[in-house]
């Protein structure tokens, strides 16, 4: 279903563009084929709904970004915060460094070149019996690594996109915001194989089982837009 729900409110478009479709609302799709746009500021963001009843083993989360801010500073990709650790998963874009995956506060780095010229696919994926966590950029494998192996990952949780959380579902950071879009957020309670992460990568999927894009549902708050994709 294409179907749309939408509570409105009058907002200021003053530094809104001509074809800007902009909207200061809560907004619940069912259906999203198009990227999610976020200008730069402390109080706009996604806040996504996941299909969850019982702690994560394991996982894989793949998304495109675009953005020009990795050689200006961090920022938030991804942030899953519970009421009890804010960084339960999150995949954060470090200056000078590369892409940092959390899993309940504990952090590795992947190591990665700055990307600023073109659209990037990420996935970043990681499973409790062995600890091993695995990140992917545009098709191709970084180092493997591992991280608190034998724990599990809590189903309540605020999943949002554009902040970073420092505690649930709240006291977001200007300098951690991301700027510029986001699209394809999938997410599966499995480690995908590295023939499936090259099919989602292609375009294809496997029917994500924790966040579907295809089929999903959200809130958003401050200025997001909904814009056209700019990736193939």
């Amino acid at each position: 279903s294409n179907t749309v729900h939408l509570i409105e409110h009058p907002v200021k478009q003053e530094n809104c563009g001509k074809s800007c479709q902009f909207h200061a609302i809560i907004q619940h799709l069912t259906c999203i084929r198009r990227p999610l746009c976020f200008p730069e500021s402390d109080n706009s963001y996604v806040s996504l709904k996941a299909q969850l009843r019982k702690p994560l083993k394991a996982f894989t989360v793949c998304l495109h970004i675009y953005s020009e801010l990795a050689s200006t500073r961090g920022y938030s990709v991804f942030s899953y915060a519970t009421k009890k650790q804010p960084n339960e998963i999150l995949i954060f874009w470090s200056k000078g460094r590369g892409y940092i995956l959390g899993v309940r506060g504990t952090e590795v780095l992947f190591k990665s070149p700055e990307n600023t010229a073109a659209p990037t696919h990420i996935c970043a994926s990681w499973e409790s019996a062995s600890g091993i966590a695995e990140f992917w950029v545009d098709g191709k494998p970084k180092v493997r690594k591992s991280l608190e192996k034998g724990a599990s990952v809590e189903a309540e949780a605020s999943i949002i996109l554009g902040q970073e959380q420092d505690t649930f579902a709240g006291e977001y950071e200007k300098n951690q915001c991301l700027v510029g879009d986001i699209g394809d957020v999938n997410m599966w309670d499995y480690v995908l194989s590295p023939e499936e992460i090259s099919t989602v990568y292609a375009g294809g999927t496997f029917s994500p089982n924790v966040l579907n894009w295809r089929a999903l549902s959200y809130e958003m708050s401050g200025e997001v837009y909904v814009k056209p994709q700019l990736w193939p």
